[in-house]
């Protein structure tokens, strides 16, 4: 029985610190794990940039609520949950992602959460499980599933790794050069039918 994995940002909707970026005007906020791969290291950069211009959770929860899905997103996801399980396990954070779930009809999101302080600064950040995404992959084949993941960052390559079949969903040039054995799709149409594929068999 297969289980179908997806990363959320990158895949279903914009990167949520790329649009933070635009919107504050801080150019260091763009990076993203498309360009680091230490997810330690680039969120702890992160925090000290959000404390020093007095941006608050609110502040990028509004930021949020106006990003929209990417095209085409809610159609596809829609479509996969009515022949296979589907999981979106991601290293956003629970005060992040739950707009997008409302968008796309509530799947399952496994990710982190945050800490706040009385200000309503982002203090520090929880990880569910350090190496979240490889390690839920491992469990669901513990239980017998055949996984199919897909993402397009760094941080993804993990659970590609550890699935039956791993998908790069309009991955950077990067990423593509250093994980040359996932097949790259750059749409939900394409996506569809590599998935339709590995069903089957």
């Amino acid at each position: 029985m297969f289980i179908i994995c997806f990363d959320l940002e990158g895949v279903f909707t914009p990167e949520v610190w790329i649009n933070v970026a635009k919107e504050t005007e801080i150019d260091e906020l763009k990076l993203t794990t498309r360009d680091i791969s230490d997810y330690d290291a680039l969120m702890k950069q992160r925090l000290k940039i959000l404390k020093e211009h007095g941006i608050t959770l609110k502040n990028i929860q509004d930021i949020i609520s106006k990003m929209e899905l990417l095209p085409g997103a809610r159609e596809f996801l829609d479509w996969i949950r009515t022949i296979t399980q589907v999981l979106i396990l991601s290293d956003t954070f629970i005060e992040f992602g739950m707009p997008f779930m409302k968008k796309l009809g509530y799947p399952t999101l496994l990710c982190h959460d945050l800490e706040v302080d009385e200000k309503g600064m982002i203090s520090n950040y929880r990880l569910r499980i350090r190496d979240m995404k490889r390690q839920t992959v491992i469990a669901l084949k513990k239980m017998n599933y055949d996984v199919i993941a897909i993402g397009d960052s760094y941080n993804d390559t993990g659970m590609l790794s550890e699935a039956k079949h791993g998908i790069l969903f309009r991955p950077p040039e990067s990423v593509i050069k250093e994980f040359p054995q996932f097949p790259v799709v750059t749409g939900y149409s394409d996506l569809k039918n590599l998935i339709s594929k590995y069903l089957e068999t």
